[in-house]
């Protein structure tokens, strides 16, 4: 199923003004921040690109950087991080509730004067209750809205993960982006836990 702009008409003609598209990276990655990002198209562009708009994961990394760019150009954007230190004291289920309810503060803060007609779809379960708030599963199949921010989020965290690859050298980091591959399994054998890995997900058992 490729994702389309159904959803958003169909909120538009329930005079919603504004419905943002949400989605996390990195939950599930044994190292490294958890990133969510949200995204609105205000006037929903029918350029070619936009149908080239899916599930991160069924991307390239070549083409998630291309889409990002045009994302970013185009849309309304919101980036939020929960970084490790918070990841290991609350957990990463807590953390996946508050960055969610972090994107939607700071969206609200920028549009006070329409904060009744915004509205969020969010992929995943329902895990919070929020006014003006719809769970998807695997809502980056359905909205465009939700995939482009799976795209801004997974190229966002990739290039994070990149960059403290070149701080904490020998598992890969730039590779993997934090995530149990057997190479880190075995790097965490060999040289231990690092700084930002997630000692909430009991990692000791690969040492």
């Amino acid at each position: 199923m490729k994702p389309s702009f159904n959803l958003e008409l169909e909120l538009k003609t329930q005079n919603y003004e504004l419905v943002f598209g949400m989605d996390e990276v990195g939950r599930g990655s044994f190292a490294g921040p958890l990133v969510a990002s949200a995204v609105n198209f205000k006037e929903l562009p029918n350029a070619k690109w936009v149908n080239e708009i899916n599930d991160s994961k069924l991307l390239t990394s070549k083409k998630r950087e291309q889409l990002s760019e045009l994302i970013l150009k185009n849309a309304d954007c919101f980036t939020e991080i929960i970084d490790i230190e918070t990841i290991n004291e609350l957990g990463i289920g807590k953390c996946n509730i508050l960055i969610f309810e972090k994107l939607i503060k700071k969206i609200q803060e920028k549009y006070p004067e329409t904060k009744q007609k915004l509205y969020y779809l969010i992929d995943g379960r329902n895990t919070f209750k929020s006014t003006n708030t719809k769970f998807i599963v695997r809502g980056d199949s359905q909205s465009i809205s939700i995939a482009a921010a799976s795209i801004i989020a997974k190229v966002f965290r990739d290039k994070l993960m990149a960059d403290l690859g070149k701080m904490y050298v020998g598992y890969n980091f730039a590779k993997n982006k934090g995530y149990g591959t057997k190479f880190h399994q075995n790097a965490i054998k060999k040289l231990g836990l690092c700084g930002i890995h997630r000692k909430s997900f009991k990692l000791t058992q690969f040492l």
